[in-house]
């Protein structure tokens, strides 16, 4: 930061030929990198995310450096001291804001997307609520975590659906970590049941999942499915699918596990549970009536008119966030309630965390 501090007075030194205000660039360069500290420092304290602050703190200091050095070379054309000093002041003033809003506030701000689906595969009359809940990423739990298993318990779930994603990439096989899940996951309770799917190999690997659901009444399907009665003989066809290293090989548990379905499920309504978004045209292919996924985060940092530019999905922003309707077959792919480990900046913007609450309604045919 020192040297960051040092080049820009530099530089505006250079473009002023002396002065006081490149000292106050200088100034004011170092005395916002060190709020960006205590504010990136103070989020685990707060008990509200729990990474490291350097690796964001360098990207902010770098970014700050960019705003104070690109207004700077503006004077070389002979633009005004006096705007440039204020166009600087106003540029970091609201990059302090938005680090302030995507750390502080955004990550807190859980909603709950309501979603009614009419089927024919369930009788007519014949009511389910599915709640999904995707991309956990737990740290430690805090306020967010709380306030889901509040709303949750408020909408009375029928089925309680978890699509993958369950300790943060930081804190995978950290005894503190897992605890803090277990115990979250343990309040978490539905009418008939709640099930699981493995996310990433990273986050969730094999030989975590006995240890984090062992004893939990969470029931993690792996590369499994289960039938569920409902109403005057319906069916519901849970098909729960495990995220590996590739898309192949998933397509591979994909194709077996819905081979394995008997004849007389496939009058039944088809509900796929699979961590990422990227089986939808076999989802589509094999008759599935509704897909659950997460993985995107929706980007979590997402641009105005643009939305998300990371996704991590073979399809980028195909499916990067929302509703998706293809043939007969309905996608839904959730912003998450977590964030992103390891250097990651835990942040949000214009991607708050979200709780899925989806109605099915049976109808005649």
């Amino acid at each position: 930061m020192l040297l960051l501090a040092a080049a820009t007075q530099g530089l505006w030194w250079h473009s002023l030929g002396g002065g006081t205000t490149a000292l106050l660039v200088s100034a004011l360069y170092l005395v916002l990198a060190l709020a960006d500290w205590a504010m990136l420092a103070w989020l685990p304290r707060r008990g509200r995310s729990f990474g490291p602050p350097i690796p964001p703190l360098l990207a902010l200091s770098l970014a700050r450096w960019g705003l104070d050095a690109g207004t700077g070379l503006l004077m070389l054309n002979g633009r005004p001291a006096d705007r440039l000093l204020l166009l600087a002041f106003a540029l970091n003033a609201l990059t302090s804001s938005l680090v302030l809003y995507a750390t502080w506030i955004e990550p807190f701000r859980l909603g709950v997307t309501h979603l009614t689906l009419s089927t024919t595969r369930l009788p007519a009359g014949a009511r389910l609520r599915l709640v999904q809940l995707s991309d956990v990423h737990m740290e430690r739990t805090t306020r967010r975590d709380q306030e889901v298993l509040r709303r949750v318990r408020d909408l009375a779930p029928d089925l309680i659906l978890l699509t993958g994603d369950f300790l943060n990439l930081s804190y995978v096989g950290e005894p503190t970590a897992m605890a803090h899940f277990r115990a979250w996951a343990g309040q978490l309770e539905a009418r008939y049941s709640v099930y699981a799917v493995q996310g990433t190999p990273p986050v969730d690997p094999d030989h975590l999942m006995e240890e984090l659901f062992d004893g939990l009444s969470v029931r993690l399907l792996r590369n499994e499915y289960v039938t569920l009665s409902v109403g005057d003989g319906g069916q519901v066809i849970i098909v729960g699918v495990g995220a590996g290293m590739t898309l192949d090989e998933d397509r591979a548990r994909f194709q077996r596990t819905f081979a394995a379905l008997p004849a007389r499920g496939h009058d039944g309504f088809r509900l796929l549970l699979y961590h990422l978004p990227d089986l939808l045209p076999e989802a589509v292919a094999a008759g599935v009536d509704l897909y659950l996924a997460g993985h995107t985060h929706g980007g979590q940092i997402r641009l105005p008119l643009f939305g998300a530019f990371v996704t991590s999905s073979s399809y980028w922003k195909r499916y990067e966030t929302g509703l998706y309707r293809q043939g007969r077959t309905t996608l839904y792919v959730s912003r998450g309630l977590g964030m992103e480990g390891m250097a990651a900046p835990r942040a949000r913007f214009l991607c708050p965390p979200e709780i899925v609450c989806i109605d099915l309604e049976g109808v005649a045919a």
